[in-house]
């Protein structure tokens, strides 16, 4: 059944943006419904919102109502989430202060959905301390509040106060509307991407992962009600929102970030390919090309896992084995000698799987050696399957 979004547009440049959430949400099959302030109307006309809500929208409280039913009840209740965006400091006072003479401040104090304010102002304003007091004030009413982001203003100062972008927003949205949260209040600490290992100030050792299965693994843990805290090499993808995210460079970097939160965590996922081996000697210089052949010699890094067998205690710990060859073999090794609870292991030789794609063909492992596979799935749904296992 599709999800119903009610969105709350208050007056502030920022509306435009309110557009672009709007699109995002409706392309990925939400129901949008649209409450706009009269003074948000002076910004981005109604017209706008309704042409892309597909939806009416509604402004005055008094304005002949288009069905026969309280709209401002009606609409309360048929929100899964309710979202305030762009939020004035008129709006976050008024609701904060139990008054409700708009329709939008009215339909809010009716609703029982999660509510979600995306406050955008001038800098000053918002770090006015009243303003900061309402707002504190609703957080611990369990209001949700997306921080907005520094930069340039309308107004030409410079400081916090710009509406988070709609990308980011929509991600907190889908979050809360994510039903399955059997993993709340559990750490989960997830490794992706590759490692690198310099030769040089210019060149460095690497392969070919690109952090899109541990960052898939990373949201579908957070939308499930995790702690999140994903530890990251380098990567040309951006991480998901709301998480703790470590960028390291090098595999002994990994493992000093790892060993530092391993023993808080509930959950290990390794799914980064950290560099087994590295330079012994990394050169202060570039080295320059000659006409002789160029020899570099290779020690090995330490295996993270490995190393932290001896200290595994509760905790879930669960491998990946990326092979090209004997998969299951080199896969149930790897459980034996590094103390795992599951492996997941694919082949990634194989078409649309692996390294670089959007989807991954699997077979999870468990230390008892039951097999389970899967088929070429988009990694997002690998990532669930996963999680599924550590609920059972």
């Amino acid at each position: 059944m599709s999800k119903n979004v009610v969105l709350g547009v208050s007056g502030g440049i920022a509306c435009y943006k309110a557009l672009d959430i709007v699109s995002r949400l409706k392309k990925k099959g939400i129901n949008v419904y649209v409450i706009m302030t009269k003074a948000a109307t002076e910004f981005v006309a109604p017209l706008s919102f309704q042409s892309l809500s597909q939806n009416y929208v509604v402004v005055d409280m008094f304005e002949d109502p288009k069905t026969w039913e309280v709209e401002h009840i009606s609409l309360a209740e048929r929100a899964d989430v309710f979202v305030i965006a762009p939020a004035t400091a008129n709006v976050i006072g008024k609701i904060a202060n139990g008054i409700a003479d708009d329709m939008l401040t009215t339909t809010v104090m009716a609703t029982k959905a999660p509510v979600v304010i995306a406050p955008a102002m001038n800098t000053n304003m918002y770090e006015n301390k009243i303003v900061q007091r309402n707002i504190e004030f609703l957080k611990s009413m369990g209001y949700h509040f997306i921080e907005p982001e520094s930069g340039r203003l309308a107004c030409g100062a410079v400081g916090k106060g710009k509406l988070a972008e709609p990308e980011k927003i929509v991600e907190y949205i889908e979050m809360l509307l994510h039903e399955n949260k059997d993993l709340k209040g559990k750490n989960i600490l997830i490794t992706a991407g590759p490692t690198r290992e310099d030769i040089d100030p210019v060149r460095f050792i690497t392969n070919r992962s690109t952090g899109k299965m541990g960052y898939a693994i990373a949201k579908a843990a957070r939308d499930r009600g995790a702690n999140v805290t994903l530890i990251t090499g380098p990567t040309n993808i951006n991480p998901p929102s709301f998480i703790d995210v470590v960028n390291v460079y090098s595999a002994e970097d990994m493992y000093k970030a790892v060993e530092e939160r391993y023993d808080s965590c509930d959950v290990l996922i390794m799914s980064a390919a950290v560099a087994d081996y590295r330079p012994k000697v990394k050169s202060d210089v570039k080295i320059k090309k000659s006409d002789d052949d160029l020899k570099i010699e290779l020690t090995r890094n330490k295996d993270i896992l490995f190393e932290l067998k001896e200290r595994k205690r509760n905790q879930v710990v669960i491998g990946f084995a990326a092979e090209t060859n004997d998969l299951l073999e080199n896969a149930i090794k790897k459980i034996n000698k590094k103390n795992l609870d599951y492996i997941v292991a694919n082949d990634v030789t194989m078409k649309d799987s692996g390294f670089g794609t959007e989807t991954n063909t699997v077979k999870i492992i468990d230390k008892f050696g039951n097999i389970t596979d899967y088929p070429n799935l988009p990694k997002e749904e690998v990532a669930h399957h996963i999680l599924d296992l550590l609920v059972k």
